[in-house]
């Protein structure tokens, strides 16, 4: 998937790249992306940032239940007979040739070139992840680890209850500048450095903070530990066996020889913080920004482009030693509208772009093209509806709603998911029901939210809750007409026609529900800030591959626990329940005892519903027909794999 609005349409992977135990983030579901080519980690936490789902078709579009049940047979097999269907499957890459240049665009400016707040601003992340890279990867396809900057090897003390992750670095990794012959070596200092000087302090605001403490057998933090053992090897210390070491331990970093100076050098922790923080602004000369990863960043003009140029020392090389990527230069567009977007790529001026609802008829039986529409299943991320449980609002009538379970389970049963599928997704979509992703490991198919569309049963419950119907107005048991806002985003068209199909469906049960627009600021400022809504669409950049991802969200304490944030204890006994569980199976190595922790734990997170998932959309991706399609793969787990895609 794209990580962030601002994502860069790029050759390479749109696939939820190599795995590390950090923060989810909020996401904004456009999708008119091309190519990911930097890997991002899937991360096993939640954090603010937007990835990109369909844009649905306006109302004006609908068709009927009767045209999507047809669409779903004879019409949606007639359009995937004139795509091409491509999943990863560890296929080898063949060697390609260097030229080219490789068109993209993105949506917005970065807001820096500096590594540490590539972590908060999605566009920035889209850039500085170019010239990076991480120590491991999973393939999705072998199910299995594999190095990418370094290898490892875990080595577990049972009897001490320990476990240590050893890390070695490959030969030959530097941080090089563009345009000439200086390259400084990249060790474990590096890596060290960035984990303790700037991961690891507190002051900086690294969302990778917190994952360096793990929670002990008595209730007390432990701290990870990460020790140099010679230039290429660096080890992690575990004060407590985990079950996916790994996860969390997988990082990337910046250059110390860079980072290391400015802090030691400044006067005070303020100006520590400050002169990190700072270098590397987007008033900086990009062409001083060494790399270790495919790119060097060589142009930057605001609102207009950002030019890479390829890294020959980059470490992952082809069969014949060529490193990639194999275009020698890359054009990133800065274009925030979709509409534009689909035309420069329909005039041959970018090369791919994931297609929306709207333009898969037109795109795909388009008489004249140039290009390939490849397809994949539904993806594995999904948006959903919360509702807000903060107490800060527990003398309002809305408190006692949202925090009744009945009501939220009510809300499942009101949403009529056939119904946006066929009008705002054009049968490009299915619900998504079960919590865990088929590839989780501990996925149950047995265990799925069994509260689906059905009014009579959400009239049951709404009574069972205490709310009664008088004169076609749903009342609560004090007398107050149960009326509500959906938040929603205003660059989401998808969002748009959902919140416009669930206020009709809710209004069949009574309920009147007022759709508020606002941008994503608003939304995030609302969310973490002011507290200040009621119910609302948004969507998670994770997808819990594994299930320890999104410690920031289900475990209450979280900062992204949206319903009720940042709680010092449990609100409820389901939640301290949650809690328990999740901690549980992130310290319960042995999968068998650890299934039925993680069974209980979906159970749970499905008769409660403190988020309702939504759906899961079909990806269908055009790709200019200059480019040999040889390495290019596309499917709902590895996403877009095109590392090796070179020019006919």
């Amino acid at each position: 998937m794209i990580r962030g609005k601002g994502g860069i349409r790029r050759a390479g992977q749109q696939r939820p790249a190599p795995l590390r135990r950090r923060p989810f983030m909020l996401y904004l579901h456009i999708m008119a992306v091309s190519f990911r080519f930097h890997h991002a980690p899937l991360r096993a936490v939640l954090g603010i940032c937007l990835i990109v789902f369909f844009s649905a078709c306006s109302g004006n579009d609908e068709i009927s239940l009767d045209e999507y049940n047809a669409r779903t047979a004879a019409g949606l097999d007639e359009l995937l007979a004139k795509t091409l269907s491509r999943p990863w499957k560890g296929q080898p890459m063949v060697p390609g040739k260097i030229g080219g240049t490789w068109n993209a665009v993105m949506t917005e400016d970065p807001k820096s070139f500096n590594h540490l707040s590539a972590e908060e601003d999605s566009a920035t992340a889209a850039i500085v992840n170019a010239t990076t890279d991480y120590l491991v990867d999973y393939d999705m396809a072998a199910r299995e680890w594999i190095p990418r900057i370094a290898f490892f090897e875990l080595r577990v003390d049972e009897s001490a209850g320990k476990l240590d992750v050893i890390y070695t670095l490959r030969e030959n990794l530097y941080w090089s500048y563009y345009g000439t012959d200086r390259r400084i070596p990249v060790t474990s200092d590096d890596v060290v450095f960035w984990y303790n000087e700037i991961s690891g302090d507190a002051r900086m605001g690294s969302s990778a903070y917190y994952q360096q403490f793990v929670v002990m057998e008595d209730g007390s933090e432990g701290h990870v530990d990460i020790e140099k053992l010679d230039e290429r090897r660096f080890v992690f210390h575990f004060p407590r066996i985990v079950a996916d070491p790994l996860l969390a331990t997988n990082m990337d970093f910046g250059p110390r020889h860079i980072y290391e100076p400015l802090k030691r050098n400044a006067r005070g922790e303020q100006e520590a913080v400050g002169a990190v923080r700072s270098v590397f602004g987007v008033d900086s000369d990009p062409r001083t920004i060494p790399s270790m990863g495919r790119f060097f960043i060589v142009e930057y003009t605001q609102g207009q482009r950002v030019v890479f140029a390829r890294n020959p020392d980059f470490w992952e090389r082809d069969s014949n030693d060529v490193s990639i990527p194999y275009y020698e230069r890359e054009i990133v567009r800065i274009i925030p509208d979709a509409n534009t977007q689909k035309l420069l790529f329909l005039n041959g001026e970018t090369e791919s772009y994931l297609l929306r609802p709207e333009d898969v008829d037109e795109m795909i039986n388009r008489e004249q093209n140039d290009y390939t529409v490849f397809n994949a299943e539904g993806s594995l991320a999904a948006a959903f509806w919360t509702f807000n449980q903060n107490p800060r609002w527990k003398d309002g009538p809305k408190y006692s709603w949202f925090t009744k379970k009945e009501f939220r389970q009510a809300m499942s049963c009101l949403l009529n998911r056939d119904r946006i599928i066929a009008q705002a997704y054009r049968g490009l979509a299915e619900t998504k029901l079960a919590f865990f992703p088929g590839p989780n490991r501990f996925y149950n198919p047995s265990i799925t939210n069994e509260y689906t569309y059905d009014l009579k049963r959400a009239r049951e419950l709404l009574r069972k809750a205490g709310f009664r119907v008088e004169k076609n107005v749903l009342k609560d048991d004090k007398g107050n007409p149960v009326e509500f806002d959906l938040t929603i985003r205003s660059e989401s068209t998808v969002y748009s026609d959902i919140a416009s199909i669930i206020a009709d469906e809710l209004s069949k049960a009574g309920i009147k529900l007022t759709i508020r627009v606002v941008d994503f600021q608003k939304q995030v400022e609302a969310m973490f800030t002011s507290f200040e809504w009621d119910s609302m669409l948004m969507g998670l950049s994770g997808s819990n591959i594994w299930p320890s991802q999104g410690s920031n969200v289900w475990p209450s304490s979280g900062n992204l626990h949206m319903w009720f944030p940042n709680q010092e204890s449990p609100a409820t006994e389901w939640e301290a329940r949650i809690d328990y569980l999740y901690n549980e199976g992130c310290y319960t190595a042995d999968d068998e005892k650890a299934k039925p922790i993680w069974d209980e734990y979906q159970r749970i997170l499905l008769d409660e519903l403190p988020v309702i998932h939504l759906f899961r959309s079909r990806s269908f991706l055009a790709v200019n027909n200059r480019w040999d399609f040889t390495n290019l793969y596309f499917d709902n787990e590895s996403g877009i794999k095109a590392d090796f895609i070179f020019a006919r």
